[in-house]
């Protein structure tokens, strides 16, 4: 069976569902739960009618980056590292709605951290953990083609569900966290000859932690893919974007000490990279990397000589296998009789 990789991918791109190191330590609300660069070597596009499956396994590599690295005394060398394992399912049943092709995917990260010293050893801080990260879901993902342009244009919405493992007086002990995220999503790309040039911009809306009443402000996130595909092989450059574009809450009833004084309020990353994949005709396999190339945090509402302000910064290595499980069986031919 051969299928359309990249029409599997563009649906599945959103697989890549997991914590950010960012979050792994008491006070570390600046991060993300979409990790940057999940939908890179996604489109628009949707596969035919059927059940596909998708393994993901990336790991990320990076140090603390931002003023608090000198305020708090850290060092520019202090290391947070990352494995993660993602199983996921795309359904596409074969209906349409409004001329779209509709979609639906569910996915269940699995993740490893460590944070290395002096972080990691201060007390009360895990500085190593592991489990299974928040549930994503996509009820909902509607695509258009635009004719015959080459166009096509997707959205959809993306729910984090507050199931994964969670521990510690603010939930932040391990590697799943205590509130919901819904992230709205639209995809915009040319399909034509062979290229895939698709821009993904996704954003992150956090209702408040439900044990200390903290609440991260929203996350936008730009992925960017510009690759060919010449027989079996696809390949180009890829690229991504992540910020917090509104301030974190702590109002009445949030429990944790200085409010909002001790975390960023904004951050920003930009990475580089690269992409290849192969199609073995029954299932794909790519992979791309990155390099974190900026990296800034801080909180304007506090003095520089006490903004504690933290950000990872480093290298993704992102591999994805992908595969359909099930299609639905063709109509019967009828048979053709002569005398």
């Amino acid at each position: 069976m051969n299928f359309n990789s990249k029409a599997l991918l563009a649906a599945a791109g959103l697989a890549a569902f997991a914590f950010s190191p960012a979050n792994a330590y008491e006070g570390g609300y600046p991060g993300w739960q979409t990790k940057p660069g999940a939908f890179i070597g996604s489109s628009a596009g949707v596969p035919p009618p059927g059940i596909y499956m998708f393994n993901q396994v990336f790991t990320y590599q990076t140090n603390l980056t931002g003023p608090g690295t000198t305020t708090l005394g850290l060092g520019n060398h202090n290391g947070v590292q990352a494995a993660v394992d993602v199983q996921g399912f795309l359904f596409v049943p074969g209906w349409t709605f409004l001329g779209a092709t509709y979609d639906a995917v569910v996915v269940q990260p699995f993740v490893m951290f460590g944070i290395g010293s002096p972080l990691g050893q201060v007390p009360g801080i895990a500085n190593e953990a592991g489990g299974a990260h928040n549930t994503y879901f996509v009820p909902v993902e509607l695509s258009w083609k635009l004719g015959t342009s080459g166009f096509a244009v997707k959205t959809g919405l993306g729910i984090g569900a507050p199931d994964g493992t969670i521990n510690g007086p603010t939930g932040l002990g391990n590697v799943g966290n205590p509130w919901w995220v819904f992230q709205p999503e639209l995809i915009v790309s040319y399909l034509k000859d062979g290229w895939n040039l698709s821009a993904a911009l996704y954003e992150e809306f956090s209702t408040k932690n439900s044990l200390d009443g903290y609440q991260t402000g929203d996350i936008f996130h730009a992925d960017f893919t510009a690759t060919k595909t010449i027989g079996k092989w696809t390949f180009g450059p890829v690229a991504y974007y992540v910020a917090q574009v509104t301030n974190d809450s702590c109002g009445v009833g949030c429990l944790v000490p200085g409010g909002t004084a001790g975390n960023a309020q904004r951050f920003h990353i930009f990475a580089l990279g690269g992409l290849v994949e192969y199609n073995f005709g029954p299932a794909s396999f790519s992979v791309w990397a990155t390099q974190e190339l900026t990296a800034k945090a801080s909180n304007p509402a506090v003095p520089v000589t006490a903004d504690a302000s933290l950000i990872t910064q480093g290298m993704t290595v992102f591999a994805t296998l992908s595969y359909r499980l099930w299609a639905p069986e063709a109509p019967a031919t009828p048979a053709m009789y002569h005398k």
